[in-house]
């Protein structure tokens, strides 16, 4: 039986979205207020999705506590309360939008969840903006 969980998880976390190989001007144009050379904050809302099979002696597809587990230490840790631009060294070389650090989430999962769990994430960057990958 092929089957979904989910789990929520929030955190908050700063950063600003800057091409390094475009004029000021440009930068202020295409991204506007989130421009701001001093950084700006969001309240992040996770959402974690999970599909596979269930085990048939216990039950689960995933202990959600093992999931929820998973979440804390590779997503909240690394993210909540840092400046993505300056804290998070994929963003180095990397704009940091939602749609990319959606996708950096998505990796860090995938890899600790494994091949037998296929894993989608939405990441909520306001009560109105998320973005989804992978996309349906």
């Amino acid at each position: 039986m092929r089957i979904s969980v989910f789990r929520k998880a929030h955190f908050n976390a700063a950063h600003r979205l800057h091409n390094p190989n475009w004029s000021e001007e440009k930068n202020k144009e295409v991204y506007g207020l989130c421009n701001n050379a001093n950084y700006h904050g969001h309240n992040y809302n996770l959402e974690v999705k999970v599909t596979g099979e269930v085990d048939p002696e216990t039950g689960y597809l995933i202990d959600l506590k093992v999931l929820s587990d998973i979440i804390k230490e590779k997503v909240e840790k690394k993210f909540d309360h840092k400046n993505l631009n300056l804290d998070v060294p994929e963003f180095k070389t990397t704009i940091a939008s939602t749609e990319n650090f959606c996708y950096l989430i998505w990796q860090i999962l995938d890899e600790a969840l494994g091949e037998d769990l296929d894993v989608q994430i939405r990441l909520f960057e306001t009560p109105r903006n998320y973005v989804e990958y992978p996309a349906t």
